[in-house]
């Protein structure tokens, strides 16, 4: 029985037109991530975000925010024999023993606070466990690669309100400043959902090699994004890419930094151009076979497909 824990998947947003939650996004979808897709004989555990738009503002952006979690709630409860919703690793484990699909509620985008930081207790109470900072551009706690902005004074405050919480912050998108002075502020483990190494693709949205060591050192969790841009530059001269064999230097390339207990699987589903290799939960099982090959071991797979994460939940969920 293979298992797998999926740190970030869009389906949630993805699965929607003008606003409107479409029919089944959990379990059904023309999308790259569905529960149905799930080969048989595999324990799956997603984080469902619900991504916010970096336009979203105040009210806007709480409407937004509640329109999805109210599908994603009516989603869980038809399918309730199917899919278990996630607060902590005995959850987890407790689905897959009912041989259920494990999803844990998750926000990309801190306009879900409307600046407001009596929001984070409303949100707590949803169930959301994690929560990505910023998208690409700026919002009330601060910035992601767009600009050269750190964290705003909000965003600083936010901080321990959402640990003293139990959300867990996510720092995939937050740019360099931003990072930066998060350490100064983040007391326990955080998590990079989904997110490369800028060594091996230096897309500014990957880690640097000293962001990467300090995750390592503060015992947080990264895991590895599928985009194509975050996997390899562009090469130029008609050269194509051999996408499996980037995204095995990027595994090579944590462990080298010491990051063999800090990785996990971090899609990006729905939210993002995936290579064929790893455009869908088949593709993903599949990887795990090539990986062996290229001479990872199965207990080092193991780690990056499901321990670490559970793991990590274990300690800080």
């Amino acid at each position: 029985m293979k298992k797998i824990i999926d740190l970030h998947c869009d389906t949630l947003t993805a699965t929607t037109e003008d606003g409107t939650p479409l029919k089944n996004p959990l379990y059904n979808n023309n999308c790259d991530m569905a529960f149905s897709k799930v080969p048989k004989g595999v324990n799956w555990a997603q984080m469902h975000a619900i991504f916010m738009p970096d336009r979203l503002r105040g009210n806007e952006a709480i409407d937004f925010y509640n329109e999805i979690k109210k599908s994603y709630f009516d989603q869980l409860k038809l399918f309730e024999d199917s899919v278990m919703q996630c607060s902590s690793s005995v959850d987890i484990e407790s689905a897959w023993s009912d041989e259920k699909f494990a999803s844990i509620l998750t926000v990309e985008g801190g306009s879900v606070l409307a600046g407001n930081p009596e929001r984070v207790k409303e949100i707590a109470k949803d169930g959301v466990k994690v929560m990505t900072l910023v998208w690409n551009g700026e919002n009330e706690i601060g910035s992601g690669h767009n600009t050269e902005k750190g964290l705003s004074e909000f965003g600083k405050a936010v901080i321990p309100l959402m640990e003293d919480n139990g959300i867990i912050i996510d720092i995939s998108h937050l740019n360099d400043r931003g990072f930066d002075d998060l350490l100064k502020v983040a007391s326990k483990p955080f998590m990079a959902t989904h997110s490369n190494a800028r060594t091996v693709c230096s897309h500014k949205r990957n880690l640097t090699d000293d962001m990467i060591k300090e995750l390592v050192k503060r015992n947080c969790l990264i895991g590895l994004n599928y985009y194509t841009a975050f996997i390899s530059d562009t090469l130029t001269d008609g050269a194509t890419v051999d996408y499996a064999d980037m995204f095995y230097q990027h595994i090579r390339h944590f462990i080298d930094l010491g990051a063999e207990k800090n990785l996990a699987l971090g899609s990006d589903f729905d939210g993002a151009q995936l290579p064929d290799c790893l455009s869908s939960p088949s593709k993903v099982i599949e990887m795990y076979e090539y990986l062996l090959k290229r001479g990872l071991s199965s207990d080092q797979l193991d780690d990056i497909y499901f321990r670490n994460a559970l793991s990590f939940i274990r300690n800080n969920m």
